[in-house]
């Protein structure tokens, strides 16, 4: 029997050890099943989307057809777009957990559309909800914690220091031995589930060695805290009274204050307030003459200028046309918005570099897509797709061409990062 084998005999006859380790296999399974799950309900309510949304446009097409009007066909339609969840969604659920992954739009304002949910930047360094990434930061030093505080000074209290260090093989390279056997006992906890739901959710293996290699160092930097405590020589109560408070103090009261001076430092307005400003001057398009409307609308549009003149009565390319103005009277609150959201965002990232708990939660959202990056990019999608929607549109009002139910076929479809 080797000295490895003893030691992994002997650590697995700990009734604490054993305890820790199957809590927290238990727990990683618990957050893995239900980031798995919640990404498993959004796939779903994706893939029913096609099928409903061919029943509301049947209505609208049917409809549609007997006045031929293209501005009714782009009023009524709703059309969906969606953002897929990456394979590697359900270790950190992010943004996707508050903020819209399925948004229906129509040719109209898009401001308003967009941020009627308003999109932030949640807090990385709060604790957010339960899954993979949660485990990672929070729990998971505790264990560390309940392991290693009383690894040297466990055996000074029962007096066997002396007599291990006297030992041949003994002193500081069987506390090294117990160390690594701990870290790796650990590190199996949380990466062989994590491994197995990684497998089953289709995620790329380098993406996976880079998880599992996150895991590792995150149990590493708190080991190297451990044994730090563990060198000023103080009791077992003492060390885990420190090593306690180290946890308090880096995973919770730290990225907390920091989070709080950085929305100080970095104020960001609400997303409803673009919204509320857009529509404000919708409204007063209604109050002003039609013609300066469409003045204001040909000026960054003169493509459209050679369009018939407006009658007396009503015409849709007037109402999407003030719709139109009053997304570009917005359109710098929206860039100043993105700009701001991404300052703070940055931001909470360089904190990373300081808190490896907020570092990592950073690093784990941004690797499974679900971070403000991959939210503002489906933003992004939107806007492109809606440029395509109002320019399909605009192609009958302003050249008065008749729109029947054929021609709802000819409407561009939205496409996700993926294309699909």
């Amino acid at each position: 029997m080797t000295l490895w084998t003893a030691e992994l005999r002997l650590l697995l006859r700990a009734r604490l050890t054993v305890i820790a380790l199957l809590l927290l296999a238990g727990v990683t399974i618990a957050a893995l099943g239900v980031g798995m799950f919640e990404v498993s309900r959004q796939r779903s309510a994706i893939a029913v989307i096609a099928e409903t949304q061919a029943e509301d446009i049947a209505a609208v097409a049917a409809y549609v057809d007997r006045s031929k009007d293209a501005g009714s066909a782009a009023y009524y339609s709703f059309l969906p777009t969606w953002d897929t969840p990456a394979p590697l969604a359900f270790a950190a659920l992010g943004m996707r957990d508050v903020s819209p992954y399925i948004l229906r739009v129509r040719a109209l304002g898009l401001e308003a559309q967009l941020y009627d949910g308003d999109v932030f930047n949640p807090e990385l360094a709060l604790p957010g909800r339960f899954d993979f990434a949660f485990v990672l930061v929070f729990i998971a030093p505790l264990v560390v914690i309940a392991l290693f505080h009383d690894l040297v000074s466990g055996e000074r209290e029962a007096g066997r220091y002396r007599m291990l260090a006297a030992l041949p093989l003994g002193g500081s390279g069987l506390f090294r031995r117990r160390a690594v056997l701990s870290l790796t006992l650990l590190w199996s906890a949380i990466a062989v589930p994590f491994a197995v739901a990684a497998a089953l959710s289709g995620v790329a293996l380098p993406m996976v060695v880079i998880v599992l290699a996150v895991i590792a160092g995150y149990l590493l930097f708190w080991i190297a805290v451990a044994a730090l405590v563990s060198r000023l020589g103080w009791t077992s109560v003492a060390n885990a009274a420190a090593l306690a408070a180290a946890w308090l103090m880096l995973v919770l009261v730290v990225p907390t204050l920091a989070n709080v001076a950085i929305n100080a430092v970095v104020p960001v307005a609400h997303g409803t307030e673009i919204a509320l400003a857009q529509r404000e001057k919708v409204n007063a398009a209604w109050d002003i003459p039609r013609e300066e409307t469409m003045r204001r609308f040909y000026a960054n549009h003169p493509e459209w200028a050679d369009s018939a003149p407006l009658g007396p009565q009503f015409h849709y390319k007037w109402y999407l046309a003030f719709h139109q103005v009053g997304d570009e009277a917005v359109a710098d609150r929206a860039r100043t918005y993105r700009a701001d959201l991404k300052r703070r965002e940055a931001a909470g990232r360089s904190l990373g570099w300081v808190l490896p708990s907020v570092g990592v939660q950073a690093l784990l959202t941004r690797l499974a897509e679900t971070d403000l990056d991959a939210q503002l990019g489906y933003q992004d999608r939107i806007r492109a797709y809606h440029r395509r929607l109002r320019t399909f549109f605009y192609a009958y009002l302003f050249r008065d061409r008749p729109f029947g139910e054929a021609d709802f076929a000819k409407v561009p479809v939205f496409r996700d990062r993926d294309g699909r």
